[in-house]
């Protein structure tokens, strides 16, 4: 599969591959760092973020798409949805169907509470499904939940909400021990103690997986679950709105049928936003790795009704995205292959980064090779790339590793003539990962919406201005839990008042003002008809 070109490029990597099984590049030093993200990160280009010019945020940085979502006007007319006969009346309503989604609706459930759970496309169509690599949790001798939070705030930049990061590291263990009690497949030694690998960043191996498919893992044991109790799941159904009451709380949301577009109500004494990230925006024009629902709605709702979002200029670029073949780019080549001694190394063979570095420097690295450092490999089609060193796997530990440890990598190369464990494989960054997302305190709560509670790539500065690999993982747990917990324990306290969509009325004549009349949001589905998602 791959061209002569490429095979001389290829050479260069096999001569120097014993040399550098010695030679190792270190660490970033924190300044030298800064200074590599502020010249190649695609967060500081002037050119793909500026201020948002309507709501909570107005006046904050961030990408260009975002904001042109965060701008739009509501899908349908606020006038026209009857929201005194709703067609559903819980205790909770989870929009989302992936792993926080489900989480939340178990513990809820589980707490006696009426649970309902609406999903824009089947449970378990959700960026959990498709997570590889790992999820992080101090569950080892020498380890302790201390010292994941300190890994997790420097990863962060220091600039994380600190209460939250203690939250997720305390938690940690104890969602192993519940994924364990579920039935979730993990890999093991012989003597059943799990396995834990470094990602990058880390200063501890407590990165447990399941081979490379640990997302999927984790949404078969969560769905699988789910099923077994009486919870309500309303495919092919997304929120288009959220609905409040005369004092300003939440009060459930406003459904649209995907199939027959119909408007449904689901009346609600508290609602839980579990609906992913903005992948699907394609920020910066890069490609991405999210699934096909990750396009920023719950972010919209959620703003429109005056919650204020954190972070939201800082995106995650993960460093190895498939660059070649063309029919996989931006599909994600998991973290763990670097984990278990894949390098990065440029077309001449030199390894110019140290390859657990964090995934904002590690990123900005391999750009900086394709551009101005002239190290990067181009494909036929215009594509950049590096090379990521996979038979460096089998060269540290074995013939067999890479068809045993990342099965399902594997198997996608195998399908277009490339054997990851005898020739290195092409990759370039991928858009992966919204940093930011909706203010939430401990519990999951909005900061400014009473009785609306946010869990999973929804919520905002847990991971601040970088995420380190397995904590999304583990935060779409300890979070879904615990908006669920909370949520559920004021089924008897909260009486929902008149329900309105007065915000979402205010908001139009908001964007009218400003001039804004073009977009619509949420969006619900990327376009790709001109190419990309509008």
């Amino acid at each position: 599969m791959y061209t002569d070109e490429m095979r001389a490029s290829i050479e260069k990597v096999n001569e120097t591959r014993k040399k550098r099984l010695e030679e190792k590049p270190p660490p970033l030093e924190p300044d030298e760092k800064q200074k590599l993200l502020e010249d190649y990160h695609p967060d500081y280009r002037e050119d793909k973020q500026r201020p948002v010019r309507v709501g909570p945020n107005a006046g904050d940085r961030m990408p260009v798409e975002l904001a042109t979502c965060l701008e739009g006007r509501t899908r349908l007319d606020p006038d026209e949805v009857s929201l005194n006969e709703p067609d559903y009346d819980v205790d909770v309503l989870i929009i989302g169907g992936g792993g926080a989604g489900v989480a939340a609706a178990l513990t809820a459930h589980l707490q006696g509470a009426d649970v309902l759970l609406v999903t824009k496309l089947r449970l378990g169509d959700a960026n959990t499904m498709m997570a590889q690599g790992g999820i992080q949790a101090s569950t080892k001798p020498g380890d302790s939940p201390a010292t994941h939070f300190l890994d997790v705030l420097g990863g962060g930049g220091f600039t994380n909400e600190q209460e939250l990061v203690k939250v997720l590291t305390s938690d940690a263990p104890d969602v192993m021990n519940w994924l364990g009690e579920l039935g979730g497949m993990f890999s093991k030694e012989s003597d059943g103690t799990m396995q834990t690998i470094h990602g990058g960043g880390t200063s501890r191996k407590r990165m447990h997986f399941a081979r490379d498919y640990t997302g999927a893992e984790i949404m078969r044991t969560l769905r699988d679950e789910l099923l077994n109790y009486p919870v309500p799941v309303v495919e092919f159904c997304p929120a288009v709105e959220l609905v409040l009451d005369e004092e300003g709380k939440c009060a459930g949301a406003v459904l649209q049928n995907m199939e027959t577009e119909e408007v449904l109500v689901a009346r609600a004494k508290t609602t839980i936003g579990a609906t992913g990230g903005f992948g699907r925006l394609h920020v910066s024009d890069f490609p991405t790795s999210n699934h096909y629902g990750a396009t920023a709605d719950g972010l919209v709702m959620a703003y429109r009704a005056g919650c204020k979002l954190a972070f939201m200029d800082s995106t995650q670029f993960h460093p190895t995205g498939v660059a070649y073949p063309e029919q996989m780019v931006g599909q994600l080549v998991t973290e763990k292959v670097r984990g278990i001694g894949a390098q990065l190394v440029n077309a001449e063979g030199e390894q110019f980064v140290y390859s657990l570095e964090t995934r904002d420097a590690a990123s900005s690295a391999i750009i900086r090779e394709c551009t101005t450092a002239g190290g990067g490999f181009t494909t036929f089609t215009g594509q950049p790339g590096v090379w990521l060193d996979s038979p460096m796997i089998e060269e540290i530990h074995g013939p067999g590793t890479v068809k045993s440890e990342l099965p399902a990598m594997h198997r996608q190369y195998e399908r277009f003539g490339i054997d990851m464990a005898k020739d290195p494989i092409l990759i370039y960054p991928t858009l992966h990962y919204q940093n930011g997302g909706i203010e939430i305190d401990e519990n999951g709560e909005s900061r400014q919406l009473p009785n609306f509670f946010a869990a999973g790539e929804a919520a905002g500065g847990i991971h601040g201005r970088n995420r380190l690999m397995g904590n999304s993982l583990l935060d779409i747990l300890v979070f879904g839990r615990r908006a669920g917990a909370e949520a559920a324990s004021r089924r008897d306290e909260v009486s929902v008042g008149r329900p309105h969509l007065g915000h979402a009325r205010r908001y139009n004549e908001e964007v009218s003002e400003a001039g804004l009349k073009d977009a619509v949001s949420p969006m619900l589905l990327p376009d790709y008809l001109y190419g990309k998602a509008r």
